[in-house]
């Protein structure tokens, strides 16, 4: 049989019985993903009936599901929602992950697990399911509760919280150590790309699909978006990140865009079928053996989980001011293992810091739980009455209220010292990224493109050329660096009014920015010539030269309202 014809047969095989399983799953009344698991169990190579299946074969199905249920997953994401997730979903996912990865650590250690077999046990058990909470809440018709918001937000910030696992655990396995250094540079690096991504995500493609819509019928915007999803795979992994990240970052950036819901539906469908490949190839790492050798292991885990989980969620909801009602349906919500988690543990058993008989382990516990779900949430009203009845009335009193309608006159004022910080810190970082972008690009690309295509120049001249390029490219983003905002502005004359020895704070958050701009004129032109003393007056020079024309190209190009616009336009 030849390889192409090798392909046909393998999809139809998963197809077909994804199909028959999610059939009976439905007449069962039980989650279709259990459908896909238990076809991938029937017909993967553990039990061979269909020897045409191999452990190399199935790894390749599974990554790609995993792109395309990532870049699902990325399109409902959308960092405007992160923003507006408030304090109760940050606080309670933080304490949720954090808890969660630390009873995770202890688990793993009590039943005589390596160090990072543990850590990886941790991480995984961390993450709740998005696509089971939303599959049941549409299921129970709970999509309207007013704990269902904060419900989604939560698993929003979840998936946030995840991306990052992701990367600090595969530098820690690398490293196999935790070495301080390399975990803060793994971070530093995350943020780093992140920030650039979405800069350079949101400023292009929105202005391109604005620019093209009236050609982007739903045929090419389904080409395109799909097509833009495989180049930042093919980015991520150049840069050192799994392709899982890079599909979910594009899935965010075009979420981001007025054509987010289009593609959003014309996706759909190949969100369902590569999701479907994805956890049928779950189920064909399941090995009956070893859930059958390790069923204690299977349901201790479980148990952890779920009431890990729940009480954690609950404790988070209450602390951040909700009350006991919003607690413990949230609480039974979440007690679940996520598809986050089948990525972790495929993670750590590709990297070698995890034993192959975890994974069908970690399967069979996120089976368990899923199958759960449903039943969970439908008990959470149950033990919210009996809570009722048993907790001391001082306790009651605290966490059982009536909740208020948030609205402006239930939130805080910022402070004038807020306000300014704020925008202080995301203008200087935002632009610090693109900054270091362009000079690290200039730096390890531009002058051996010069070398290469103007061969008849010397080498100083190829360092001149190089250095005066990218002095002209960094010049809109130095200006935009030093540019005060009208909300910075406005809050300095104000504090300034209120206290004169507040000047003093704002002049040297002035002065820092002055001196950072500096460096990054300096950086290049010492990086492409020695330093000598008689280029500090040409520096000097060349910093006024970059300003006047920073302002004139910013004030022309307009890079920020652009930027805004595509940012706003959904």
């Amino acid at each position: 049989m030849s390889e192409e014809l090798h392909l046909v047969v393998e999809l139809a095989i998963i197809l077909i019985s994804a199909g028959v399983f999610t059939i009976i799953s439905k007449a069962l009344k039980q989650p279709l993903i259990l459908g896909y698991i238990v076809a991938g169990f029937l017909i993967g190579p553990s039990l061979g009936l269909f020897p045409q299946f191999s452990q190399e074969s199935v790894k390749q199905w599974s990554e790609i599901g995993i792109i395309f249920l990532l870049f699902s997953l990325g399109l409902e994401f959308s960092f405007k929602k992160l923003l507006k997730a408030g304090s109760a979903a940050i606080i309670t996912a933080l304490l949720n992950c954090v808890g969660m990865y630390i009873l995770g650590i202890l688990a793993g250690r009590m039943m005589h697990w390596e160090m990072m077999e543990s850590i990886f046990l941790g991480g995984l058990m961390s993450m709740s399911s998005t696509t089971i909470i939303i599959k049941a809440y549409n299921d129970l018709k709970l999509k309207d509760e007013p704990y269902s918001s904060l419900v989604f937000s939560i698993l929003v910030v979840e998936d946030l919280i995840a991306v990052v696992l992701m990367v600090l655990l595969s530098t820690v396995a690398v490293s196999n150590k935790f070495a301080g250094g390399e975990m803060i540079m793994g971070i530093a690096k995350l943020v780093f790309f992140l920030i650039l991504w979405f800069l350079v995500g949101i400023y292009l493609i929105p202005t391109i699909l604005k620019k093209a819509k009236r050609y982007l019928s739903d045929e090419i915007l389904l080409l395109v978006s799909i097509g833009l999803c495989f180049m930042m795979v093919v980015l991520a992994n150049l840069v050192g990140f799994s392709s899982a990240l890079g599909a979910f970052v594009m899935g965010s950036i075009l979420s981001e865009t007025i054509e987010a819901e289009r593609i959003e539906k014309l996706t759909v469908s190949l969100k369902d079928l590569f999701g479907a490949v994805f956890f049928v190839s779950v189920g064909m790492m399941v090995d009956p053996h070893v859930i059958a050798s390790h069923w204690g292991v299977i349901l201790v885990i479980t148990i952890v989980a779920m009431v890990g989980k729940l009480l954690f969620s609950i404790f988070g909801v209450l602390l951040s001011g909700r009350n006991l009602n919003t607690a413990t349906h949230v609480g039974f919500s979440l007690a679940q293992l996520g598809e986050f988690s089948f990525i972790i543990a495929n993670l750590g058993v590709s990297l070698g810091v995890m034993r192959e008989f975890i994974y069908p382990i970690i399967i069979a516990v996120s089976v368990l739980t899923t199958f759960f779900t449903p039943y969970m949430i439908k008990a959470a009203a149950p033990f919210t009455a009996l809570l009722r009845n048993k907790l001391p009335s001082a306790i009651l009193k605290r966490v059982d209220f009536e909740e208020k309608e948030e609205g402006a006159g239930s939130r805080a004022e910022q402070s004038e010292w807020k306000l300014l910080l704020k925008n202080y810190f995301i203008r200087l970082s935002l632009y610090s990224v693109l900054l270091v972008a362009i000079e690290l690009g200039s730096i390890n690309i531009l002058a051996g493109l010069i070398h290469t295509h103007l061969v008849m120049l010397g080498d100083f001249w190829v360092r001149f050329i190089a250095c005066a390029i990218t002095i002209v490219l960094i010049a809109p983003f130095i200006y935009g660096l030093n540019y005060n905002s009208l909300i910075f502005r406005s809050s300095a004359k104000k504090l300034i009014q209120e206290k004169s020895s507040n000047a003093w704070p704002v002049l040297s958050m002035i002065v820092i920015r002055i001196l950072l701009s500096i460096s990054f004129v300096v950086f290049p032109i010492l990086n492409f010539f020695e330093p000598k003393w008689w280029m500090i007056l040409i520096v000097a020079a060349i910093v006024a030269v970059v300003i006047y024309i920073s302002k004139r190209v910013v004030k022309g190009g307009g890079f920020e309202d652009r930027f805004m616009e595509n940012l706003n336009a959904k």
